[in-house]
This record gives structure tokens, C-alpha cells and sequence, in this order.
């Protein structure tokens, strides 16, 4: 019983890995998919307004 704990008291290795900031290319491509589905909502919600609600009026 003494030697299993004694064995896992040994001291384990991590691996560190170094995290780099973001690039300006990853950025802009983030943004730029952001800002495309905002533009497709809000012509999706213009579509509606003129396809459904417009007639009503």
C-alpha cells in the first residue's frame, strides 16, 4: 500500500506552451465575418418589412 502512493507523489513535467495575441489578419477576417452577418440580418428584416408587413398597409 506504501509503495502505490509513494509512486504517485512523483513530481510530473507540464509542458508550457506560450500564447500569442491575436494578428491583425485574424482580426480583420473576424470582423469582417461579424459585419457580414449583421448586414444579412438587416436585410433579412427589411425583406420582411417589404414582403409581409407592407402589403397589410
Amino acid at each position: 500500500m506504501k509503495e502505490s502512493l509513494s509512486q504517485n507523489l512523483e513530481p510530473r513535467e507540464t509542458e508550457r506552451t506560450k500564447i500569442q495575441p491575436p494578428t491583425d489578419a485574424s482580426i480583420v477576417a473576424s470582423n469582417a465575418i461579424k459585419y457580414t452577418a449583421y448586414i444579412m440580418l438587416l436585410f433579412g428584416f427589411l425583406y420582411f418589412l417589404i414582403a409581409y408587413l407592407a402589403p397589410m398597409l
